[in-house]
């Protein structure tokens, strides 16, 4: 209890005197950045999850091609969820005489959970939302369809053996989904009407699912009920597998939140590691004279320790106070862009920010108080006397144990920690080689300069390890911000590259062979300009290096997916636009007709499959046997044409295959597809708008976030910036005090500060701008799948924030310092 006591009056009066300022200020900060980049992404990332829930209309969608067993529905019930069926199948829709290949969607009441569905008045018109599905007796089809037929609204239709009345044009369903598996345009009618059709059958080819939603922890209990009870032919799918184009967008924008809340993290711990070090030199005499008193190490330890962890604590509170705020002000701020109600903050980033706090404290601040303890009583007498120093370098073990342990705990990304913490540590191990030569090197320049500058780079001379600490540091923290910067743009520019204003919104499928030119013709004649067309044939994959598809075990449903449905194959001469080689070679013009396939990183992942393997397709009743020729790596948010499978030309050509393109419209020239099927009736369109609208809010909801985790990146930057300051403080002021006793004018030793703060912060930046530089490049390319372009500007930012960022601050944090009286701090002395 005296122990506490005595702590705590310590702490309070460290408080007071501003001695800890630093050390509480890099935690606050720490905190902050932590605690407002969680409670803002967890907003983001659930409203973001929801929004991306549409594409399955549910949170969890189980699809067989046999009824969905009754049970799931009642453990669904039991656990609180909302739940719906959906019945789908291929079937032809009559109008008289006429008749149109329709794909059939039965749902019940409560469908969609999630998203809704969006009808019109007229083909092609503008839709509205609504939260009903068709009545008994209804239908609602697609605009193709009504164009096709050539009927209005109100008219009948025969679907199998019941009759249905046109009701509303449907223009929209959450799970229409992204691929081209469904290519036929859609009819919606009520689950109860089914049975009337009689349409289901022995052997019909019918797809069932059972759509389930709620709340995060009810939802992920009941997956794991699911994975371990469906049958064999259950597809169980979720959010994060209902969209490539919407999972690639996250993954990078959540890969880049990551790496700023690890870069602030990383620069807060340098400045409490700095703050630790002159907090522990400023105590020094204390501990000596409190040891003259009698005190043991123990109860110096035990001080120690319970002023760092209560000010964990007072860190933690204030920084999530301000982090919580700051939240708050953002999203009231992107109010009108975000236009959603986004879900509550969670509280997950308080013990998280807790720990890390902890972990800081324990990795880079408690290494000097574990020296300061040992301090002899014998330098109360002798100044010269000091603690020993920690034996075998364990200080900075703990401390790179400690920064480890904290930047995985905060991404779990084992790649991501590893390229950044191997970034960091070999631009320190060059900064410190810099600044050792920087010390060397001011020795010898300083006699042909100028008295202010004679003066600096003396100062930098002397300091000798001062001024290495002070060079990594501010090199550590300028290269950080530069390389946030240069990952941003890259990201950022990247993005808006991938999906322009003008990206392809509707995808032309099925088209014939001889159809090709009439189509270009009629594409050209309604100002949509000549789209590359892709040849594309259906194809089942029969064996694996001879290995029938039915043998082979797989460990998860994308894999069995990929052997048990048909496969969309393509030929190609050139490696298609958004494909990065990753293994193996592309083929020449030597290699046409050979039996060679490229594979994307999906394949390759989830059928196991390595170069030189051989796969055996079913095309159109003969066997293709192909052997691996390269992996290919595909930007899924471009939205482009891509396919998992490529073969060289000529191997294909006979197949009986067709082709697809993909086309630009602007609201306007909407109406021109009603032309286009009645002309071509076999095309089947579809349309991605509706899809590329969700692509674009989600990377704009993430391209603020990343925005606004730069700014407590940068916060976390300046605190560095003032920790590597402060060390030096009171050094500072006693040779201040000693020039201006000798005659030294202020505006002299203020120059001579400047000069010395320029010249650290003129390699500081040079060596920032090599680092971000490097490092970014192998995060561009590695982690984030961009193409890196070497920015000029990163050089002139790097030295120019280098020498006069550096230079006007620390000049401006020392001024108080030279502005004091020398009878002041002799005084003290």
């Amino acid at each position: 209890m005296q122990v506490a006591r005595f702590a705590l009056r310590n702490l309070w009066r460290d408080l007071k005197s501003g001695e800890l300022s630093v050390l509480l200020l890099a935690l606050t900060v720490a905190v902050l950045s932590l605690t407002a980049v969680g409670f803002f992404t967890s907003r983001i990332s659930q409203g973001v999850r929801a929004q991306a829930a549409e594409v399955l209309a549910a949170d969890l969608r189980l699809e067989s091609p046999s009824p969905i067993p009754a049970r799931y529905f009642a453990e669904a019930q039991a656990r609180g969820l909302r739940s719906a069926r959906i019945l789908s199948f291929p079937t032809a829709i009559f109008s008289g005489t006429s008749s149109q290949l329709a794909a059939l969607n039965a749902v019940t009441a409560s469908y969609p959970l999630r998203g809704h569905v969006r009808i019109a008045n007229a083909p092609f018109g503008v839709a509205r939302t609504t939260d009903r599905v068709p009545n008994r007796g209804e239908v609602w089809i697609d605009a193709r369809i009504i164009a096709q037929l050539k009927i209005a609204l109100g008219s009948p239709l025969r679907i199998g053996a019941a009759s249905f009345r046109v009701t509303q044009v449907l223009d929209y369903r959450p799970d229409q989904g992204t691929g081209f598996v469904n290519l036929a345009p859609a009819a919606l009618l009520n689950y109860d009407d089914v049975a009337s059709t009689e349409l289901i059958q022995p052997g019909s080819r019918v797809t069932y699912a059972g759509l389930f939603a709620g709340p995060a922890v009810p939802i992920a209990d009941f997956r794991e009920y699911l994975v371990t009870t469906k049958a064999p032919g259950e597809r169980l799918r979720e959010v994060d597998e209902s969209s490539r184009q919407l999972n690639s967008a996250i993954d990078r924008a959540s890969r880049f939140l990551n790496l700023a809340s690890l870069a602030s993290v990383l620069l807060a711990a340098v400045a409490v590691a700095m703050g630790a070090r002159r907090y522990a030199t400023r105590h020094i005499d204390t501990v000596a004279l409190m040891k003259c008193m009698g005190a043991s190490q123990g109860f110096v330890l035990a001080i120690s320790i319970i002023e760092l962890t209560l000010l964990a604590v007072f860190a933690v509170a204030i920084g999530a106070l301000l982090g919580y705020l700051a939240q708050s002000g953002l999203a009231w701020l992107l109010r009108d862009l975000i236009r959603t109600e986004l879900p509550a903050a969670s509280l997950a980033p308080l013990p998280i920010a807790l720990v890390t706090v902890l972990a800081m404290l324990i990795g880079f601040a408690l290494p000097p108080l574990l020296q300061l303890k040992s301090t002899p009583p014998a330098r109360v007498l002798r100044k010269s006397v000091s603690a020993p120093p920690l034996r075998y370098g364990l200080s900075y073990l703990l401390a790179l144990a400690a920064l480890f342990a904290i930047l995985w705990s905060l991404v779990r990304d084992t790649e991501l920690v590893l390229s950044v913490l191997a970034g960091v540590l070999g631009v320190g191990m060059v900064l410190t080689l810099a600044g050792f030569g920087l010390v060397r090197l001011t020795g010898r320049l300083r006699g042909g300069v100028g008295i202010a500058w004679r003066y600096g780079l003396a100062n930098v001379s002397r300091r000798g390890g001062g001024s290495v600490v002070q060079i990594v540091a501010f090199g550590l923290g300028l290269m950080v911000l530069l390389l946030l910067a240069v990952v941003r743009g890259d990201l950022l520019a990247d993005w808006r590259h991938s999906l322009p204003a003008d990206v392809p919104n509707n995808f032309l499928i099925n088209i014939r062979p001889e159809e090709r030119q009439s189509l270009r013709e009629f594409l050209q004649s309604h100002g949509l300009g000549q789209p590359a067309m892709f040849p594309m044939v259906r194809a089942r994959i029969t064996a694996i290096n001879s290995r029938p598809s039915e043998s082979i075990k797989l460990r998860d449903d994308a894999g069995r997916g990929f052997l048990e449905r048909e496969q969309n194959l393509t030929w190609s001469a050139g490696l298609m636009e958004d494909n990065q080689l990753i293994a193996g070679s592309w083929w020449t013009r030597a290699d046409a007709g050979k039996p060679l396939v490229s594979i994307s990183t999906e394949y390759q992942e989830a059928l196991q499959l390595k170069l030189g393997d051989k796969i055996s397709f079913d095309v159109a009743g003969e066997t293709v046997t192909a052997e691996v020729a390269s992996i290919r790596k595909i930007r899924w948010d471009s939205f482009r044409p891509n396919f998992f499978l490529v073969f060289p030309p000529g191997l294909l050509d006979g197949a009986a295959g067709t082709y697809m393109t993909s086309v630009f419209l602007t609201p306007s020239q909407r109406p021109s597809l009603a032309d286009l099927v009645r002309q071509f009736p076999t095309i089947s369109v579809f349309d991605v708008d509706a899809i590329l609208k969700q692509i674009r809010d989600i990377m704009d909801r993430a391209s603020l976030a990343v925005q606004y985790v730069f700014l407590f990146t940068l916060a976390a930057g300046i605190v560095v910036l003032l920790a590597a300051v402060q060390s030096t403080r009171d050094e500072r002021r006693y040779e201040s005090a000693i020039l201006r006793t000798l005659g030294a004018s202020r505006g002299t030793v203020l120059q001579g500060v400047a000069a010395e703060f320029s010249a650290l912060g003129f390699l500081s930046g040079t060596l920032a701008a090599f680092g971000a530089t490097a490092v970014g490049w192998v995060l561009a390319r590695r982690l984030f799948s961009l193409e890196y372009t070497l920015d000029p500007w990163v050089w002139v930012v790097g030295l120019v924030c280098g020498t006069i960022l550096v230079g006007v601050s620390g000049t401006l944090a020392t001024r108080r310092v030279v502005n004091t009286p020398p009878i002041h701090t002799l005084r003290d002395e």
